[in-house]
């Protein structure tokens, strides 16, 4: 198991510590620093199927794989917008599905696939809901959410209500579908958009307060015209 630390509040950096012969996979451009003994070979993880997986997934079809070479090095992952930085332990039963681009670094025993909803519904109305990404195998993963992430852990018959863009990331024993807002005057005058995400328990739940989407809304009006 990497031994890693978590710094700089909502500017958060991962530095992981990889013992001699251990590496760490990540999307490329995601390396802030790193010691010199840190071997970077530029890999597709798996072949050019999911290579291609992974771009369709919002990620993009190389990753770079960091080797600690002559001893333990050390190597750091930065968040690319500000948020947090959440470490989760991969196992068997504990997968993790994850919204697109959310997915910073990994130890190589970790393996990242593409993720459908089964209800097409999902895909056309649930933002981030039909296209997200897996997370199994073994080994630690670390991903970035965009602003605080509030958790939710839902019992069986337990379920949540979320607003498009706002569901991170969920355990893979939870469901999900979509709800239209109910009422025609809601759906037109309300103001939250005409869907929602339903989130079905067993399983954690975590939800980021500022999603990236709702910034760039905010902020678009406020850019200077091309015209």
């Amino acid at each position: 198991m990497v031994n890693y630390v978590i710094e700089g509040g909502n500017l958060p950096v991962v530095i992981c510590t990889l013992e001699d012969g251990q590496s760490m996979i990540t999307e490329s451009g995601s390396m802030s620093w790193m010691s010199p003994n840190m071997k970077m070979e530029t890999t597709s993880n798996g072949g050019l199927g999911k290579a291609f997986g992974r771009m369709f997934a919002g990620e993009r079809m190389f990753q770079n794989r960091y080797t600690a070479e002559n001893g333990s090095g050390m190597i750091a992952f930065a968040s690319s917008f500000p948020g947090c930085i959440r470490a989760f332990e991969i196992t068997k039963g504990k997968e993790v599905i994850v919204q697109k681009s959310g997915f910073l670094a990994s130890e190589t025993s970790v393996e990242l696939s593409v993720f459908f909803q089964k209800k097409f519904g999902s895909g056309l109305f649930g933002g981030e809901g039909f296209i997200m990404q897996k997370l199994s195998g073994q080994g630690m993963a670390f991903l970035e959410f965009d602003g605080h992430v509030v958790e939710y852990t839902l019992q069986k018959d337990q379920s949540i209500v979320i607003d498009t863009g706002y569901l991170a990331a969920m355990d893979a024993t939870c469901s999900m579908e979509i709800q239209s807002v109910p009422g025609v005057k809601n759906m037109l005058f309300g103001g939250e958009g005409l869907f929602n995400t339903l989130v079905n328990g067993p399983g954690r739940v975590y939800l980021q307060t500022m999603p990236i989407s709702n910034i760039a809304g905010v902020i678009r009006p406020f850019l200077p015209s091309s015209n």
